[in-house]
């Protein structure tokens, strides 16, 4: 067996792990993946974009920091105070529309007011869930989908409403009847 191994001595090559075999292709490979100019690039270009001497010139350094738009601390709080308020203007609305008599010139207004308060109420609440659960991000295609297909259907619903209330008898009208039928 040392005679084995001492007549492979030229061929092997000692490694921490043991014996390795060289080879010549090793050196090959090693020369034929050096860059040569006759690889179709000039020395002015890198993968064809144009080397500009002195890079592109960016503000700062890499340790600054960055800027930030000026902070509102109330900015998210609109739309919450604005839904809030619309959810407690629906009680005392609803109140005057169910109070109105149909013969007064206040009846109609307020049946609209109502009418476009619940679909806008409504539009909140689905677009906050479509928000929270269908968000672009993560479902890029059915988040897209939702959103438009939220804003097609308030766009029909308030075109709806808004023939009901002038070509027919009108949403409060509508529940009267319906609650003595």
């Amino acid at each position: 067996m040392s005679f084995a191994l001492s007549s492979m001595k030229p061929m092997m090559g000692r490694t921490g792990l043991g014996l390795r075999l060289i080879s010549t292709s090793r050196a090959a490979a090693v020369q034929s993946s050096k860059i040569t100019s006759a690889a179709g690039v000039a020395a002015n270009e890198t993968a064809g974009f144009k080397y500009i001497p002195g890079g592109p010139v960016l503000p700062g350094t890499v340790n600054d920091a960055t800027s930030f738009p000026h902070s509102d601390p109330s900015h998210g709080s609109r739309h919450w105070v604005f839904e809030r308020a619309l959810s407690a203007a629906l009680v005392p609305v609803m109140g005057a529309a169910v109070a109105a008599n149909p013969g007064t010139g206040v009846y109609p207004v307020i049946d609209a007011i109502l009418a476009t308060s619940l679909i806008v109420h409504s539009h909140i609440g689905f677009d906050s869930c479509i928000i929270d659960y269908l968000h672009e991000r993560k479902m890029p295609v059915i988040g897209f989908a939702a959103k438009w297909l939220l804003r097609v259907a308030t766009g029909a619903s308030i075109w709806g409403v808004y023939e009901f209330e002038t070509n027919d008898i009108g949403l409060t009208e509508l529940v009267r009847r319906l609650w003595t039928a």
